[in-house]
């Protein structure tokens, strides 16, 4: 296959969908790119407010959360999440720079699936780590015979 062929190789669509709270615009759309690259289907919030909002209004099997965003914190965000009854059960994916002990301590202690240092990874390498997650998620819990 040349290059151009795996350009246009379509990707089947995932029946995952992965909600983004980001409110750096660059880095939203990279990985908003990415992951629908993957098959994943994503939405996008660019800040806390927006995605309280947004994590409401569908069963998300994902939700990837910036600590550092306007309106309402990361962390704020996530502590919200996992006391509402129709979002507690939401995984949630911190991706961000900030990496002091104490932030991702109180990150777990609040319910965080993962913490991800965004300097230390690729988009690409983002992209597999939600696709491990999801690996390990289906392992956890095979899905029912039919």
């Amino acid at each position: 296959m040349n290059g151009e062929e795996a350009a246009n190789q379509v990707i089947p669509q995932r029946a995952e969908s992965i909600l983004i709270i980001e409110d750096d615009l660059f880095i939203k759309e990279l990985y908003e790119r990415q992951l629908k690259k993957a098959g994943f289907v994503v939405e996008t919030a660019e800040d806390g407010s927006e995605g309280l909002l947004k994590s409401s209004q569908r069963q998300w099997s994902l939700i990837l959360l910036d600590i550092m965003l306007p309106e309402v914190n990361g962390l704020d965000v996530l502590r919200t999440l996992k006391t509402k009854p129709e979002t507690k059960n939401i995984p949630v994916i911190l991706l961000t720079n900030l990496g002091q002990d104490s932030l991702i301590k109180e990150a777990f202690d609040l319910g965080a699936e993962a913490y991800l240092i965004k300097s230390a990874y690729t988009p690409k390498q983002v992209v597999e780590e939600v696709e491990e997650f999801f690996k390990r998620q289906a392992q956890k819990n095979p899905a029912p015979a039919a």
